[in-house]
């Protein structure tokens, strides 16, 4: 062992009886004692698991060491030991070189009043029932919107068309000042049979025509759809797995998803920004398989396919509403983009999430893959 190894031992003293010891060992959700210099003073089984390293080992390490560089967790712990208060913050993203992909938790942060310059970490991880949890109600708001759009279509559609026609007859017998009102009852007329008509996607229940589709086509078409048009000011780069096996659905679904994602993204960075970056990513996630309330079976959704940019970040009091319809922070929106995608990942047997803060915004979309190469990989598994 190294000079400095031993010295960061023997200053580390965690002074809690064995029965204290045993109570923090035996908390389900990690926990962390961080002292001066950002040193790792203790580290709960719950720790072990959730970073994949024995407590010897990671009191071994600083909080630098272990966490990448610039984590939140970071910024809390020196907030803490700064202003001697308690912080929490929540729906965090927190990586590590012991992760594959960084890990969505809530965190807490306050100080040891027996330990000077300490600080006590509590990390909850946001769980997989959670996310489906959430997306059965997206799926719920998509549903209200179906019934919705059946009612406007009849009640509304037809009664527009007569007001339109009427004011069509009445604008060649007025004046150039009563004619501008005819004009504009069918404007808006028009408006609102357009706006019915987006609703009316919602209420499409017939079932998807499935076959294999490369998600990455679905990527390159959308970013070249982009690139001419809504996102020519902003950099979009690409992080892809060449090795994902493809999605069971419709291709042009998808690209309707995951179009509205890249847009909302180019907005979100707007057009004066000369940094605005999305990044589009993909990722294969063995071993995940989700519990769906009200069934027996495990679904498997092993595809993450991700959208990232750098803009302004998703308001903390619109987050739990976000794919609700009618939700919307554009001052022209509809609200209904966002209630659409989540429409169609869940029409495609996937769920969609998003994690948000200032500069980074990501929308991560869980899909299940093609039924010949899902048996095509258990049988390699099991071989």
């Amino acid at each position: 062992m190294s000079g400095s190894a031993k010295k960061r031992n023997t200053q580390r003293v965690f002074p809690a009886p064995p029965l204290e010891t045993a109570l923090l060992g035996a908390l389900p959700h990690p926990l962390l004692v961080i002292g001066p210099g950002l040193t790792i003073d203790y580290a709960n089984t719950a720790a072990e698991d959730f970073f994949q390293m024995s407590a010897g080992v990671l009191c071994r390490r600083s909080l630098t060491e272990i966490v990448a560089f610039g984590s939140p967790l970071i910024a809390l712990v020196e907030q803490v030991q700064r202003n001697g208060a308690t912080v929490n913050e929540y729906g965090v993203e927190l990586g590590s070189f012991r992760f594959e992909t960084p890990k969505l938790v809530d965190l807490y942060g306050g100080p040891v009043s027996e330990l000077p310059g300490c600080v006590l970490i509590l990390l909850q991880q946001r769980s997989m029932a959670q996310m489906i949890e959430r997306q059965l109600t997206h799926r719920g708001a998509a549903r209200s919107v179906s019934g919705l759009a059946a009612v406007l279509a009849h009640e509304i559609k037809n009664p527009l068309s007569g007001i339109r026609g009427a004011a069509q007859l009445l604008e060649s017998e007025r004046t150039d000042s009563d004619r501008t009102l005819t004009q504009l009852i069918c404007a808006e007329s028009d408006r609102i049979c357009k706006l019915v008509d987006r609703m009316q996607i919602f209420g499409d229940e017939r079932p998807l025509p499935r076959e294999p589709v490369n998600i990455h086509d679905v990527l390159d078409h959308v970013k070249q759809i982009a690139r001419t048009g809504f996102a020519r000011q902003v950099k979009i780069v690409e992080n892809y797995d060449p090795s994902l096996p493809p999605v069971p659905g419709s291709r042009d679904k998808l690209i309707q998803a995951f179009l509205n994602l890249v847009k909302n993204a180019a907005e979100a960075i707007g057009e004066d920004r000369a940094d605005g970056q999305i990044t589009l990513t993909t990722s294969f996630r063995p071993g995940v398989r989700l519990s769906v309330p009200g069934s027996q079976a495990r679904v498997s959704l092993p595809l993450e396919i991700a959208v990232e940019d750098n803009g302004a970040g998703v308001p903390s009091d619109l987050m739990p509403h976000l794919f609700d319809p009618f939700v919307t922070t554009k001052p022209s929106g509809a609200g209904l983009g966002l209630a659409l995608v989540a429409k169609i990942i869940g029409d495609h047997g996937g769920i969609i999430e998003c994690d948000s803060r200032p500069r980074l915004t990501v929308f991560r979309a869980l899909m299940p893959m093609a039924e010949g190469e899902r048996r095509a990989r258990d049988e390699a598994s099991s071989a």
